[in-house]
């Protein structure tokens, strides 16, 4: 989409498009058009024990609708977890003796299973609504549904032939570990004007409330706290500022006035107070990048009052009373310090115009300079001179007199050192103008030969680094969860033995292991992902950066992996792929060669590792086709298609919703029958 384009409406065209094909298989899931959101993470949970993964999950999502209750949390979402589902198992003994198949089991209980309304009803009394109430939302209550009814009345029931487990979908491989022990991983977001502040706050205050009806040998920890990064740059922001106060107020009051450098100070705090006011017209409110921009702007904002303070000042030192020294001082100056003032907003509206995502960002940094630029521009052209107009030249005592006097020695003394050191000094580099500027262009050369040289290096975003240390894994495409569980035994192994070596348990908080989770793209019994939190940064032995380097250090090269990423700086700006290539080719196999060619000539170079060459291979994969006895036999191939596809994956009854979660009911053979009943044949 261009630059400016509305995503709804391109978002509701996609929808009409796909709407239109009319080829899609008849089975298959209705294809979902949604908008890319980024959610913003605030604070992440993991809830461990050595429990079962169903009371795990019930304890958490138990924490998941406490939080929710509080008005300060809006978005709580679990992870590290499998999709509910309601199985039932029928053997294939019961299906022949009642003559049944999964896909009319299946159907009978969809009409059996249903809450649909009916419309309503009008009487004299108001109206009346009519409803078909029978869902049901439990394994047990499935277990009571009729499957047959005889012309006798009697009835074959679902737990008569069936086998109901209400628990997981077995078809996906994924759970979460946290130090070990099996966990759930609990994500709190912020959602519109909510703080990170508020919400982890929020958070902490429930988790606390929680902790005290846990059952015993289940913890839960705080894993990333992202409101502590926003704590720390507010932090730095507010201490940047006292420090630049003290040192104005001081340095000013050393060379000018005391009573002038206090209003002087005075025109940071203003400033800023006044940017406050406009921002939120303009769509910025307090966050990290905006905080950025106020640090940037605090070591300029000062510079125009300082020279509007300075030049009053020399008009009351040559006999000008305190309102016409504020005049003739804010005159003299007003254009100068305009331009000033000017050509910092031209350094900073480029950035204003950046495209795409990283425009996006950036743009809060020229609207929060420019903001503070201009109302520091008013108050020092209108608002300072007016202070500076009513101070009087009355004689001070006591601790004002005694700074007073110190001042004014301490001018007194710096003047003197003007005019014997720097003036003759400056005498003498106009007489030897030439000279002079030949120094600064070999200066401006050495500087620039420097630059094009490439001895100084060239960095988009810099490297942030994180609180903890990632390791994602992929293992070819279909592997058992047993060797990526073998893989992971290890990659944790290697984690403690850097801990172990740089800091023992003090270094490490906890790792949090995710078998399953989204890997490049793609998700399943293949894949792995393993955070290692460390300690705080004034904590720790070594840096993020550094125990990453160890920890893959450590592990190695593992055989029959595809691939594996280390990151230091997991989610920051900077992160993520160095490099990538992308290759294109009619032919699967001259790609595949072509890729793995490409990636073994990188390998060379001594800076490059955890190189992928882009190709999964993917699943095996068992064709069928009809035989000419099977047509015989009056079997189409959708009737068998069907068949294998319920015996395997499931015939899928319902999805509904029970509390917060999505549940599909589906009915399937049992592993014993699906598996030990087949005979293949090469």
């Amino acid at each position: 989409m261009s630059a400016g384009g509305d995503l709804q409406k391109l978002a509701q065209d996609v929808q009409s498009e796909i709407d239109r094909i009319t080829t899609f298989p008849e089975d298959a899931e209705e294809p979902r058009v949604e908008v890319a959101s980024h959610k913003r993470n605030v604070i992440a949970l993991a809830l461990y024990g050595d429990q079962s993964e169903r009371v795990l999950y019930g304890l958490a999502d138990n924490l998941r609708n406490s939080l929710l209750q509080n008005p300060q949390i809006t978005q709580v979402e679990l992870g590290g977890v499998r999709p509910l589902e309601i199985a039932i198992e029928v053997p294939q003994a019961k299906l022949r003796a009642y003559n049944l198949t999964l896909d009319q089991i299946a159907q009978t209980l969809r009409n059996a299973a249903i809450e649909l309304p009916g419309g309503g009803i009008k009487t004299s009394g108001g109206e009346i609504l009519v409803r078909m109430q029978e869902r049901q939302d439990y394994g047990e209550d499935f277990a009571k549904l009729p499957v047959l009814t005889n012309n006798d009345g009697t009835q074959l029931l679902l737990e008569d032939i069936a086998v109901i487990k209400d628990g997981f979908f077995e078809a996906i491989d994924r759970y979460a570990t946290y130090n070990g022990q099996r966990a759930v991983m609990i994500d709190v977001y912020r959602i519109g004007d909510q703080t990170p502040i508020a919400v982890a706050d929020a958070v902490r205050t429930e988790m606390a409330i929680w902790q005290q009806q846990r059952p015993p040998g289940v913890k839960v920890s705080v894993l990333n706290d992202q409101s502590e990064v926003f704590k720390q740059r507010r932090d730095l922001l507010l201490k940047n500022a006292y420090i630049g106060l003290t040192l104005v107020f001081i340095l000013l009051g050393l060379f000018l006035e005391t009573r002038l450098a206090f209003w002087v100070t005075m025109g940071i705090p203003i400033s800023f107070l006044g940017a406050f006011i406009i921002l939120p017209f303009l769509g910025i409110s307090i966050n990290m990048v905006s905080m950025f921009a106020f640090i940037i702007a605090l070591g300029i904002v000062v510079d125009d009052a300082i020279v509007v303070g300075e030049n009053v000042y020399k008009f009351r030192q040559q006999g000008l009373s305190p309102l016409k020294a504020a005049i003739a001082g804010a005159q003299e100056v007003a254009m100068p310090v305009t331009f000033s003032i000017l050509t910092n907003i031209v350094a900073f509206m480029p950035l204003y115009f950046i495209p795409g995502t990283t425009g996006k960002i950036f743009q809060a940094i020229p609207i929060v300079v420019i903001s503070v630029f201009l109302v520091s521009l008013i108050e020092s052209l209108f608002v300072l001179p007016t202070h500076l107009s009513h101070l009087k030249d009355n004689q001070q005592s006591g601790l004002l007199g005694r700074l007073h006097q110190f001042q004014q020695t301490f001018s007194t003394g710096f003047s003197r050192m003007v005019r014997q050191l720097y003036a003759p000094f400056l005498r003498t580099l106009l007489h030897h103008r030439y000279l002079t500027l030949a120094v600064a262009v070999a200066v401006l050369i050495i500087i620039t030969s420097l630059v094009t040289s490439g001895r100084m290096g060239m960095t988009l975003f810099s490297t942030v680094e994180s609180d903890y240390a990632q390791v994602a894994v992929l293992l070819p495409y279909g592997s058992d969860i047993a060797k990526t569980e073998a893989v992971r035994d290890k990659v944790l192994d290697s984690a403690q033995q850097v801990a172990d070596q740089y800091g023992d348990q003090s270094l490490l908080t906890g790792t949090f292991a995710d078998l399953g989770a989204t890997v490049d793209g793609t998700s399943g019994s293949h894949t792995l992902s393993i955070r290692a939190f460390l300690v705080a940064p004034e904590k720790r032995t070594i840096s993020t950066t550094e125990f990453t380097r160890q920890w893959r250090r450590t592990i190695g090269d593992i055989s029959g992996i595809e691939s594996i990423q280390s990151q230091a700086d997991a989610h920051g700006p900077g992160s993520g792929k160095a490099l990538t290539v992308e290759l294109s080719h009619t032919d699967l196999e001259t790609l595949k060669q072509a890729g793995e060619d490409l990636a073994a000539i990188l390998a060379g170079y001594a800076m490059v590792s955890d190189i992928n060459d882009g190709f999964s291979p993917g699943k095996e994969q068992l064709n069928f086709s009809m035989r000419p006895e099977g047509l015989s036999l009056g079997l189409s191939a959708r009737d068998v298609a069907n068949q294998i596809r319920n015996a395997y994956a499931g015939a899928e009854v319902l999805r509904q919703q029970r509390g917060r979660n999505e549940v599909t009911v589906r009915v399937r053979l049992p592993k014993v029958n699906a598996f030990l009943n087949t005979t293949w044949k090469e």
